[in-house]
């Protein structure tokens, strides 16, 4: 079966990870690369051993290129995935799908009316932590799943990023930045989403950054930056989040899920590996759980390759935008819900990915070898 030609546009820092990774894949090949930046793009090309870097509207109008990795801007992602169906190619996009419900929505009806793929990062839930824990869900560990916690709190990406204005730009802040990733493993583990009922603040409204050639600029702050809220499910479950860069010393627990004869707490869903801790209500100590599933490390880019076996074996894939959208409007809700001070019912759902089977091919694949 012939390999499915990727091109890559946007060549920023979270692209070398996915450069390192989809070479890693027979069933992909990425074959060029492009940024505003045409510079940024060839340096990129040259470090990763692509054949060429190209300007954006070359990589849009390559004949050979059937799929595109969206890595650009967040702000940016629709008018990107927009570009790409328009060019009758498939799109998988980092996260997230859009920055506002009408975006995303256009991308789901221009990929149908077209019959093109959308895909949507974050993947990490398809790494081996979140499947063990999909795994003890569905076998009953800790009986039925009642609620859960999903917090994170850190100083904000201005304290290690060399570029972090988009960070507090409309798109982003830590709820679209961030969010994605609970978001998408709360649905894995307790199904879609229901209503949002949420608060949020500016509490820093100019921002300086630490590090890098930027050191001591200023950032003015365009979106929350500190995000509260409870998130009911269609099971009935009911969710506390917290999302925040205004927190400069926080440890609390990342994720975790109550079910009625026990908790998971789960890893890190920025990250593909463990550890699983699990309790019953019998029990005194947490309990480590071997991970019983592949990808433990940074495996940015299995979403996609998800993908393209669906291309080439018309099967469902896991990263869809069906996933993305309903994450998106979750996001969105949290929104809406602080600036009116009501609770927000969503119209959207989806199903949540099935476990990794054996024979799948994100089982057969291994990152770096």
């Amino acid at each position: 079966m012939e390999k499915v030609k990727v091109g890559v546009i946007g060549c920023g820092n979270i692209s070398d990870i996915y450069f390192k990774n989809l070479s890693s894949f027979s069933s992909l090949e990425v074959v060029a690369c492009a940024d505003l930046n045409e510079k940024l793009a060839k340096d990129k090309a040259n470090e990763h051993h692509l054949p060429e870097s190209l300007s954006v509207n070359e990589l849009l109008t390559h004949p050979e290129i059937e799929l595109i990795l969206n890595l650009t801007p967040p702000k940016v992602h629709a008018e990107i995935s927009l570009l790409s169906l328009e060019h009758d190619k498939h799109v998988y996009s980092e996260k997230p799908l859009a920055v506002s419900k009408e975006e995303g929505q256009l991308i789901i009806n221009l990929a149908k009316e077209k019959n093109l793929f959308v895909g949507s990062a974050p993947d990490t839930f398809l790494g081996s932590g979140i499947q063990t824990c999909l795994d003890l869900v569905q076998k009953g560990e800790i009986g039925t799943p009642v609620a859960a916690t999903a917090i994170m709190m850190n100083g904000g990406p201005e304290q290690w990023h060399p570029n972090p204005e988009f960070f507090y730009q409309e798109g982003a802040g830590p709820l679209f930045d961030m969010g994605p990733y609970y978001l998408t493993a709360l649905i894995q583990l307790l199904g879609p989403i229901d209503s949002v009922f949420s608060s949020s603040t500016i509490n820093f409204p100019e921002r300086v950054i630490k590090t890098g050639e930027k050191q001591g600029k200023v950032i003015k702050v365009e979106t929350p930056t500190h995000f509260s809220g409870n998130l009911e499910f269609e099971s009935g479950a009911v969710a506390t989040m917290i999302m925040s860069f205004d927190v400069s010393v926080a440890n609390p627990p990342s994720l975790e899920i109550y079910g009625a004869e026990g908790t998971i707490r789960v890893p890190d869903p920025n990250h593909f590996g463990g550890p699983v801790l699990l309790k019953k209500k019998d029990e005194y100590k947490w309990r480590e759980i071997e991970l019983q599933y592949p990808y433990t490390e940074n495996s940015r880019g299995i979403g996609l390759l998800d993908m393209v076996s669906s291309l080439q074996h018309a099967t469902p894939f896991r990263a869809n935008g069906e996933l993305a959208y309903h994450v998106l409007e979750t996001m969105v809700a949290f929104c809406e819900s602080s600036e009116m001070g009501e609770r927000r019912k969503l119209e959207s759902s989806c199903k949540p990915a099935p476990l990794l089977a054996e024979n799948s091919i994100l089982n057969q694949n291994k990152i770096g070898g």
